[in-house]
């Protein structure tokens, strides 16, 4: 009992904290740090194996720390500084906006401002499964697919919706979140992307793609008759350098990774195997041998390698620290005995499988609206998942698909969330207007989704 109550009073001081903009990664590790030193000051776990121990509890704490540490950096943490690396290898040589361009260019062959509409959300859809970052992705959309829209008659605010919630599903096997999920599971990313991801997110895209359909020309409807008007400052007016794009074939370069590791999967060739560290490396060179052909100046190509490393560094910096800050939390949780009591009240409440789903889904949709961001709230629980997993007796990729799947929903309902608020500055419109436009499709997109889980999964 002693246990829970410290947990839950530390816990909702990381939500206030969190609310309030203060540095994730600070607060969840001074949050662990605070929960491992009350188990050693109560007595109310082991931190570490006995063999590992240091002989003094209070440099134990920070023993399983560096533990930690280590697991992670070795190898999830290696995976997402890698893929960050050739994402922003892929921006500087302009190989994301020539597949972004290439892919956008049917827009302008249709006249019908809503089929042009429907056209944008499925291309915002498949190339979401490419660039892993949404607030990336929402602005390479801005930059060349939201013109379009615009031109073909559908008004700023819909366009901007439609950009928003192009990465309403955080999916793909270069996702970070679905790198710590398929881990957490035990799976490897691809097998997770195409046998868990796939099934569950595909009726959740047609649902939301239907309902902007209906929803954005009613919200246009309203929004004339209540002569809501919006700041009319159009991209192409904006002091902004437009990059030069390089040829067509460019496109093909940052599908290239997504295709070997697929390629080269268990549920195709079993005899070759391909990690996607691997891939990114063998595409890096790649695409390396592409600018010398491009550029002819060896200094540049290699100059222009450093954005690799610049990148790893990057994701290190914002995503590897906050997975690592984010996992001492719920190691915390987990050695003072919280996670075990909420188990067992959730068991004695009657609360199966379905149920647990139900919550966990809820709650992630709520932290990922309150933070604005979809790695925040499942970084910080992710951990937990294997521990519920166990005590029901089912594969942790049963808790950990709908707590990763949701966190997506969540952050494209939010107004503060840094895609929402860069996309629209962009567009001259309020990111609360357009969290608003993206709340009835993203919505009815979460019951299709927590509805096929059910049916397919549990």
């Amino acid at each position: 009992m002693l246990g829970i109550m410290i947990a839950l009073l530390v816990t909702v001081w990381v939500s206030y904290m969190l609310i309030k903009k203060y540095k994730p990664q600070a607060i969840l590790l001074l949050a662990g740090i605070t929960l491992l030193l009350c188990t050693a000051i109560f007595g109310l776990g082991t931190l570490v194996p006995a063999k590992q121990s240091t002989g003094l509890i209070w440099f134990d704490v920070f023993e399983a720390i560096k533990g930690l540490m280590s697991n992670r950096l070795a190898g999830l943490g290696l995976t997402i500084m890698s893929i960050g690396g050739f994402v922003r290898y892929m921006e500087k040589c302009g190989a994301n906006r020539a597949l972004v361009e290439l892919s956008a260019y049917p827009l302008k062959l249709v006249r019908s401002p809503m089929l042009v509409m429907m056209l944008g959300y499925l291309i915002g859809q498949v190339v979401d499964v490419f660039v892993p970052s949404h607030a990336g992705l929402g602005l390479l959309l801005m930059l060349t697919m939201y013109p379009i829209l615009v031109k073909a008659g559908v008004s700023k605010l819909t366009a901007v919706a439609i950009v928003a919630t192009a990465k309403f599903t955080d999916i793909g096997p270069i996702s970070s979140n679905a790198i710590l999920a398929a881990h957490n599971a035990g799976l490897d990313p691809v097998t997770y992307f195409i046998k868990w991801q796939l099934p569950v997110v595909i009726p959740s895209i047609i649902v939301v793609g239907i309902a902007h359909y209906f929803v954005q020309p009613w919200w246009d409807r309203r929004e004339a008759q209540a002569d809501i008007t919006t700041q009319e400052t159009p991209p192409e007016e904006k002091n902004t350098v437009q990059a030069e794009v390089p040829p067509r074939i460019y496109a093909i370069l940052p599908t290239l990774p997504l295709i070997l590791v697929i390629l080269f999967c268990p549920l195709f060739i079993k005899s070759i195997k391909m990690d996607l560290i691997t891939a990114m490396l063998i595409c890096t060179v790649i695409t390396m041998i592409f600018e010398y052909i491009r550029l002819r100046q060896v200094r540049l190509v290699m100059d222009n390698i450093m954005t690799f490393f610049e990148g790893m560094g990057a994701q290190f910096t914002a995503v590897v620290s906050l997975i690592i800050c984010a996992e001492v939390f719920g190691m915390g949780l987990v050695k003072i005995g919280a996670v075990d009591s909420l188990i067992q009240a959730a068991q004695s409440a009657g609360f199966g499988l379905k149920s647990t789903v139900l919550v966990i889904s809820v709650l992630m949709v709520s932290f990922s609206f309150l933070m604005g961001s979809g790695n925040a709230s499942f970084f910080a629980f992710a951990g937990l998942a294997p521990k519920i997993a166990a005590n029901l007796n089912v594969e942790p990729v049963l808790i950990l698909l709908p707590m990763e799947i949701t966190s997506g929903f969540g952050r494209c309902m939010s107004p503060i969330t840094a895609a929402i608020v860069a996309i629209s500055n962009i567009a001259g419109v309020s990111s609360f207007q357009v969290a608003k436009r993206c709340a009835i499709p993203v919505s009815l997109g979460l019951i299709a989704n927590i509805i096929t889980t059910y049916i397919l999964f549990l």
